[in-house]
């Protein structure tokens, strides 16, 4: 019975690897920045806008608009359109240096 049952187990598990690669090397796994073919500029524009972004998240100083132009700025990459991707990009950066330096701002005191 233990002979049978390990027979049984054995082609199990061959049949279960036989279909472990069946989504490997499938042409989504690229990242989409490659696949749509954006420029070099473009590209760096937008890892820089990431880093903005991230940086002002873990201060929690990341406005909406530069939140926003990121997205923007990642759906360009995915068609392609480098010029839109480093417009948003570019907006997001700026918006994040602004969000960073209003931490600075005095505190507004009302009714005192």
């Amino acid at each position: 019975m233990s002979k049978v049952l390990l027979a049984l187990t054995a082609v199990a598990l061959l049949g279960l690897s036989g279909c472990s690669d069946l989504y490997v090397n499938k042409s989504g796994d690229k990242p989409a920045a490659a696949q749509a073919g954006i420029s070099a500029e473009a590209q760096a524009a937008l890892d820089t806008a990431k880093a903005d972004v991230k940086e002002a998240k873990a201060r929690f100083a990341l406005w909406t608009t530069a939140d926003a132009a990121l997205k923007k700025a990642e759906e360009a990459a995915e068609k392609g359109d480098s010029a839109t991707v480093l417009k948003q990009s570019r907006l997001a950066s700026d918006h994040v240096k602004k969000g960073l330096a209003q931490l600075s701002y005095p505190m507004l005191k009302v009714g005192e």
